[in-house]
């Protein structure tokens, strides 16, 4: 897409408010005179000659009345003929004049891109150019036309005109549009030379207009779209207030570097044009102003005039790039990439619509420390979260299903350092509802497709933008099946959020698993499709950066949730990233090994599609065998391929893309033999790309984060033994938090979260607050080793917040919480900057770990009457799920948790270790009594049925004991009785299957 450019005529990026600069005055040749003359009699004679033609010459061609039956029967004379054609043509003509009026009132205004006639086409193109060479010398008796005059005092000497810059929002458009904004900077430049004749002196500082970025009411923020709406009356000028401020210092000391992320008492310089009683004309005397804003926005004036110069240049040299990138499109043919077209997100705000703006609305500065890399990737982080998540809960059944006697690791261990900030990057910028709406809305794509039994399209790239998918085609495959909608071509379908969100799940399967996170450009975001490539992807560079990407891709591949099954072979990485997915992550030793890997592959996959019938991986991906063949195999070679190899690479890229195969391949020099696109990253963390148009900001994952994620991993698997939670003796079974069980360790405040949410020992708060509160205080109540604040306010507030509210809500609810006796705050930070509560605030999920542990291990292993009471106390504190009443469309944040796999595992071990300790004394009924209760809250737990079945026989009931095994086998359902409880009931009751139908 073509950025802002800057030239003679258009206006540059700096603030363009201020005094006008007249630019040069271009002299009006005989030959404008002529075309102004013959525009003028075209448009006369189309605009009025016509009618006055058809109604001196033919009349009104419709009937007096009402037609009767008979009409129809009449034989057609040249009359009715003529009637007819004439209505066409009055219909021709009244679309022509709207278009004239269309065209005028837009070049007249300066604001907007004119409105599309519905039909029109052609002649609204014709219209365009006639009132554009009209008005080129029209403009110039602006002095001696009030009308005219007046438009050109309100427009700014060098302020470029929207038409233009709406026109570079439009790939692929530009060339359509370039003649509306020549015309319009035409009448823009012979408007400012008239109102520099008319006298209107020089602008003072004074009537400069200013906008101070107001604070949040409840969960509505400022956004730039809405300030341009209010002031300019169209919210497409935002971009207009942007460019003047762009990269200036704020009061707080900040910079305004995307137009969605904005902060309250931020300062905005508006266009000329701006009105509104919040707008501040002259600080000086303004009334409502304070002192502290007058000489603030007195020394924001004084930064632009001061940038002034440095930012025109600026915008120049920008121009001139994207120009000079633009030119070289149609020197090779490849597949291009453009960005879609923009529109506002339904929600505006600047708040987190989609995946591309980062979470908590905070620039870069205001990081506390943690790695901005995995902040600003939320599809690679939710990936990495979700997957981490699983893993995590796989060693939680892992350990349980192997434990004798006990838990062995109900937590996994506690992150440090590096690790600890990299989950805390991973929990502030994963945005898994975009991804589930992603995955949700390519599946449904498929699905729909198959339906009307077409085939599916060839996706080179996607963009997320502004909450809408846009899918870019290798070529126009026809209108899209609803609620997918044509884009700005034939080669884009789109498919907003809204109608995202109503679709459902689908059995099918993936279309385009190959899609990955490149970076982003403006407020969009570019997933590019490997498998897709018609070749080799190269991508060049400093060896760090190139790794940092490559690292990123990989990452995202193996953990994205809109794939199925997938292959991913990397060749020459420095970091092993086979714990992120070690099912679909494969590590090759050189180049030799992946060529006699992929020639094999390669063959394979020929014979696959010829014996099949298919052209290509995508139509059978639509057939019957849909989930178990073509998945993706993809290859990230990090290291460049020399000589022979190169070749020998080339050759088998050529076909790659038929059969789902997709080659990243790294280079020193630039210069790749069969590479189909060709990509560099610079050392300022651009990824650029001149032959598809492209400059983004690179999704990169450098290797201190990928050391981090790692070490998340191997942390998480319990076969490594890397941690606490995965320890094969009793002493991995301690809390991280331990609280006073007996009667002198009453806490301060005490929060029951098993079950209803209630807290004992603190006032409600305030009626509107206190649900936000109480979340807050429940996320720090589970993880007592500290909350990143950044993490609290993306768990709070999943589309962002700015600093402002997050700060005063921990201020609100640490003056809630109160103070210990000695004064100390019970809501504290550590040295990390980490929020943690304070020992005298306890729930009852702490309650419930340490009794069990003290039963267990501390007091109650050597005294069964400790070891039954505290057993005994646990299981009574245990009233339902988690946060039961939890309202709805809050607590979104315990879905990357793993307490809903924890707490059941824990009752479990509760129940257990409390029918074991009625079994020694031979109380069966006690057993089974503590073993239901607990699967009341446990009901999947196999180890709980197993010791219900051994407690029912202790009973010496045979029929109690067959209806135990038929609930058994009916909670089971089409899995299966699972094979160790398939056995003990082969002991207990061996007659259990034929006495299955008699029991029901």
């Amino acid at each position: 897409m073509a950025r802002t450019t800057s030239s003679s005529t258009g206006g540059p990026s700096a603030p363009r408010n201020r005094t006008p600069q007249p630019l040069p005055r271009r002299r009006r040749t005989f030959g404008d005179f002529v075309k102004a003359f013959f525009a003028f009699v075209a448009l006369a004679a189309l605009v009025v000659g016509v009618p006055g033609a058809l109604a001196y010459s033919v009349g009104w061609p419709l009937p007096g009345g009402a037609p009767s039956m008979d009409w129809l029967q009449q034989e057609i004379t040249v009359g009715t003929f003529i009637n007819v054609l004439t209505v066409v043509v009055w219909l021709a003509w009244a679309q022509f004049t709207a278009c004239v009026l269309v065209e005028v009132k837009a070049a007249l205004s300066g604001v907007g891109m004119p409105n599309r006639v519905p039909g029109a086409g052609g002649s609204q193109l014709l219209a365009r150019q006639l009132v554009a060479a009209l008005l080129l010398v029209g403009a110039t008796a602006a002095s001696f036309a009030p009308g005219l005059s007046q438009f050109g005092q309100s427009l700014e000497g060098n302020q470029k005109p929207a038409s233009a810059a709406s026109a570079q929002q439009t790939p692929g458009g530009l060339f359509g549009q370039e003649q509306a904004g020549s015309a319009a900077s035409a009448v823009a430049e012979q408007a400012e030379q008239a109102a520099a004749h008319a006298g209107s002196g020089t602008a003072k500082d004074g009537d400069t207009k200013y906008y101070r970025i107001q604070p949040p009411e409840g969960r509505h923020h400022d956004s730039m779209w809405e300030i341009a709406e209010r002031h300019l009356g169209d919210g497409r000028r935002y971009k207009e207030i942007y460019q003047l401020n762009k990269d200036r210092e704020q009061p707080d000391g900040s910079r305004l570097s995307e137009a969605s992320l904005i902060r309250p008492g931020w300062i905005m310089e508006m266009p000329a044009d701006a009105h509104g009683g919040e707008l501040v004309e002259m600080p000086d005397e303004a009334p409502k102003v304070s002192q502290d804003v007058k000489e603030q926005i007195s020394d924001y004036a004084k930064s632009g005039d001061n940038q002034q110069g440095g930012g025109q240049q600026g915008a120049g040299q920008q121009g001139g790039a994207q120009e000079q990138g633009g030119g070289r499109q149609g020197d090779r043919d490849t597949a291009h990439i453009t960005l879609p077209e923009q529109r506002p997100s339904a929600g505006g705000h600047g708040q987190q619509e989609t995946p591309v703006a980062s979470s908590g609305s905070e620039s870069e500065g205001f990081s506390f420390g943690l790695p901005e890399a995995l902040i600003g990737a939320p599809l690679l982080a939710a990936g990495l979260l979700g997957a981490l998540g699983r893993r995590r809960r796989h060693a939680l059944w892992q350990s349980a299903m192997g434990a004798v006697g006990g838990r062995r690791g109900m937590e996994p261990p506690t992150p440090t350092g590096g690790a600890a900030d990299a989950q805390d990057a991973l929990l502030v910028g994963a945005d898994p509802e975009g991804v589930r709406l992603l995955d949700l809305s390519l599946r449904g794509l498929a699905a729909s497709l198959a339906e009307e039994s077409r085939a599916l399209p060839t996706v080179y790239a996607a963009w997320l933008s502004n909450g809408d998918l846009h899918l870019q085609l290798a070529q126009p495959a026809g209108r899209p099946p609803a609620p997918w909608q044509l884009g700005q071509d034939q080669t884009f379908w789109m498919l907003s959020r809204t109608d995202a969100e109503r679709y459902e799940d689908v059995d099918t399967a993936a279309p385009y698993p190959g899609l990955v996170s490149l970076g982003t450009l403006d407020d969009s975001r570019l997933l590019l499709n490997l498998e897709a490539v018609p070749g080799v992807v190269s991508l060049s560079g400093r060896e760090a950066d190139r790794a940092a990407v490559f690292a990123s891709v990989a990452a995202e591949l193996a953990t994205n949730g809109w794939s199925d099954r997938m292959t991913i072979t990397l060749v020459g990485f420095g970091q092993d990233l086979t714990p992120l997915a070690p099912n679909r992550l494969r590590h090759l030793d050189d180049i030799e090994a992946l060529i006699e890997t992929m020639e094999a592959e390669t063959r394979q996959r020929r014979g696959a599609l010829g014996a099949a019938g298919h052209d290509s991986v995508l139509t059978g991906r639509t057939g019957p065998a849909q989930h178990t063949r073509w998945a993706p195999h993809l290859v990230l070679l990090a290291a460049e391929p020399t000589g022979d190899d190169a070749v020998q690479l080339a050759e088998l890229a050529a076909d790659a893309s038929r059969l789902g195969i997709g080659y990243l391949v790294g280079t020193e020099s630039g210069d790749l033999p069969g590479a189909a696109w060709e990509m560099e990253i610079t050392p300022e963390g651009k990824l650029l790309a001149p032959l598809l148009g492209l400059e983004l900001e690179a999704q990169a994952l450098p290797e201190a984060q990928q050391r981090a994620v790692v070490e998340l991993f191997v942390d998480a698997d319990p076969g490594e033994g890397g941690g606490e939670g995965g320890g094969t003796g009793r002493t991995g079974a301690t809390p991280p938090f331990l609280v006073d069980v007996t009667e002198q360790g009453r806490p301060a405040v005490y929060a029951r979260l098993v079950g209803t949410y209630e807290i004992i020992g603190l006032d409600t708060p305030d009626g509107e607050r206190s649900p936000l509160m109480h979340e807050a205080l429940a996320l720090l109540l589970l993880h007592r080793e500290g909350v990143h604040p950044r993490v609290l306010s993306s768990a709070l507030w999943p589309r962002g917040v700015t600093e402002d509210v997050r700060d005063a809500l921990i201020a609100r609810l640490r003056e809630w919480l109160g103070t210990e006796p000695d004064g100390s705050p019970r809501l504290r930070a550590d040295r990390s900057g980490r929020l943690t509560l304070a020992k005298s605030v306890v729930s009852d999920l702490d309650v419930l770990r340490s009794l069990y542990h003290e039963a267990t291990q501390g007091r109650g292993a050597n005294s069964r009457a400790v070891r039954g009471r505290m057993l005994t106390d646990a299981l009574v504190l245990v009233r339902g799920p988690l946060l039961s009443d939890r309202p709805q469309g809050r607590y979104a944040w315990l879905t990357h948790e793993i307490i809903d796999a924890q707490l059941p595992l824990l009752v479990a071990d509760i129940g257990l270790a409390l029918s074991e300790f009625h079994l020694e004394k031979g109380r069966a009924e006690k057993a089974i009594e503590a073993l239901n209760a607990s699967l009341n809250s446990a009901p999947g737990d196999e180890r709980l049925w197993n010791e219900l079945l051994r407690a029912t026989h202790e009973v010496g009931d045979p029929a109690r004991l067959q209806q135990v095994a038929a609930d058994l086998v009916a909670r089971s359902g089409a899995r299966g009785v699972p094979p160790r409880t398939e056995a003990l009931l082969d002991e207990l009751l061996p007659a259990w299957r034929s006495g299955l139908t008699a029991v029901s």
